[in-house]
């Protein structure tokens, strides 16, 4: 056994271990555990150099201690998610506020493919399973873990939050166009960065952004619904669903493609600004 796949065996048991804990303790203890142990551990990561960064970039008025604020909020969101996730179902039933649930039904209902499009806000888990919850069945469009024994965690923590999970890439690509020329619905996180993707501005900056959304949205015609998801305190939810979004009608498809990732981006960025300690900022959105 090679290096890297010892430490990934290690890894994985180590996960499986921390998913048995949370597993097994009520969802308040859980979610309030990881979110302990993450601000605990979170900010001696090196990724934490990458948050900072990126807050004192996106947010240059703030002052040192405010952006320290932040991020501890966003370490706390982070673990309490990890300490949700074996808890899903139950948030699903027990802990969302639901605002704009005739959006999810017209996207069940329509008989016509669509788009569920969210962002890494609040527990992002939980947008699926409520859909799912409401007869909305998603084919969710996620990266894949690198850790294929990890992967298979996330898989089996996301089986109520989808029907089918697409993963992205080449092939991911063929399955998500397979399921919209069958009628079926994705659901998509938008906000994550793509090397070969598209330059659209997010927070003043361009940020390489994946164009398979708006690609997606234009070819079927189908609705683009955004959703974001609230944390309220503790293992409290409100998931906001939106109207679709109205596409540009340029006469030129790229043009409305590109019109049409400006508009979603600007939409996360004002979701992000609203609760900015509960989203990612770990992630290196941004070209250095």
């Amino acid at each position: 056994m090679t290096i890297k796949r010892l430490r990934q065996r290690l890894e994985a048991y180590l996960a499986q271990g921390i998913w048995a804990v949370f597993g097994l303790l009520p969802l308040d203890w859980a979610s309030a555990l990881g979110g302990g142990l993450a601000r605990l551990v979170g900010p001696r990561l090196g990724v934490n150099r990458v948050a900072r960064r990126n807050l004192a970039r996106a947010f240059p008025q703030k002052t040192e201690a405010e952006i320290a604020a932040i991020i501890s909020g966003m370490w706390d969101n982070i673990g309490r998610v990890a300490g949700e996730f074996p808890h899903l179902d139950q948030i699903a039933a027990q802990r969302v506020e639901l605002i704009g649930g005739e959006y999810i039904d017209l996207l069940r209902d329509d008989g016509q493919p669509g788009i569920f499009i969210s962002g890494h806000l609040g527990n992002w888990e939980v947008s699926g399973a409520v859909a799912v919850a409401r007869g909305l069945p998603l084919h969710l469009v996620y990266r894949a873990a690198n850790n294929p024994w990890i992967e298979e965690l996330y898989r089996k923590g996301r089986k109520t939050a989808a029907v089918a999970l697409i993963q992205k890439g080449s092939e991911g690509a063929r399955q998500a166009l397979l399921a919209l020329k069958n009628g079926q619905h994705l659901g998509m996180l938008v906000d994550q960065k793509m090397n070969d993707g598209v330059a659209i501005p997010f927070f003043g900056r361009d940020a390489m952004t994946a164009p398979a959304m708006a690609q997606f949205a234009t070819r079927f015609k189908c609705p683009l619904v955004p959703a974001r998801v609230e944390r309220l305190g503790g293992a409290n939810f409100r998931l906001t669903v939106q109207a679709p979004v109205d596409f540009p009608h340029t006469g030129d498809p790229h043009e409305d493609n590109r019109l049409l990732l400006i508009r979603i981006n600007a939409q996360v960025e004002d979701w992000v600004r609203q609760h900015p300690e509960q989203w990612l900022w770990v992630h290196k959105r941004w070209p250095e």
